[in-house]
């Protein structure tokens, strides 16, 4: 019970940034014509603000089920790396169902919680910060799907403008860092525009694709990451 515990109460600053991102989320989905249970169903089932921002856009935009499928494995593919970290952070103990459980809510917000647990990871204490957080995210979600059938259009508008700003956030600061990755940020937007005026038969969706794996391609071959050895040489 104490691991199970300190993951729920870990996870409460967790819960709290998710109500504030499904929000903005829930905007999203109102805008693709969900409805509050269908918008919270889906955010129960994909913790992935990218993802389901892609998932929602491209259900507005009416694409097909294959683009989509695609779409949400290049989007969240970062989800298998983190999850092949967290399966050498268990103990060799932990049984398939565990392995199995944990997997169905890999974000990376709880990956970094977990991660940093000194030692072997417990199930338990990941099960803690699911139990508080899933709720947040379901809840937001709702709650942004709610506001946006209340509210007027130029309020909802409005509102949508927030989960540009959290992906700012979430851009900025490594870029600030790496200017590396500033710059292929810089090019990703300056290519995503010329492919959005030259490219126009082309759906949303498939030109994110062709970008990132192009964008992503060259700069894994171009700049890689350099691993660095235990004895720190």
């Amino acid at each position: 019970m104490f691991w199970l515990k300190k993951g729920i109460h870990d996870g409460i600053p967790i819960a709290l940034g998710y109500l504030s991102v499904g929000f903005t989320l829930g905007i999203t989905a109102r805008h693709a014509g969900l409805t509050p249970f269908q918008a919270t169903i889906t955010s129960l089932f994909m913790n992935a603000s990218a993802g389901e921002f892609a998932g929602f856009t491209m259900i507005s935009e009416k694409a097909g089920y294959v683009e989509a499928a695609i779409m949400m494995l290049i989007i969240n593919a970062r989800y298998l790396l983190m999850s092949c970290a967290l399966s050498q952070k268990l103990g060799s103990g932990a049984s398939v169902l565990h392995r199995m459980l944990m997997g169905y809510d890999v974000t990376d917000e709880i990956f970094g919680a977990s991660i940093m647990v000194p030692g072997k990871l417990n199930p338990r204490y990941y099960y803690g910060m699911m139990l508080i957080s899933m709720p947040g995210w379901a809840a937001g979600t709702c709650l942004g799907v709610v506001a946006g059938n209340a509210l007027s259009e130029g309020i909802v508008s409005a509102l949508g403008v927030g989960l540009y700003g959290m992906f700012l956030a979430v851009i900025i600061p490594p870029a600030a860092k790496e200017r590396v990755l500033g710059v292929l940020i810089a090019i990703s937007m300056a290519a995503s525009y010329a492919m959005s005026i030259l490219c126009s038969g082309i759906s949303p969706g498939t030109r994110i694709m062709m970008l990132t794996i192009i964008i992503a391609g060259a700069a894994a071959i171009l700049f890689p990451i350099k691993e660095e050895r235990e004895d720190g040489a």
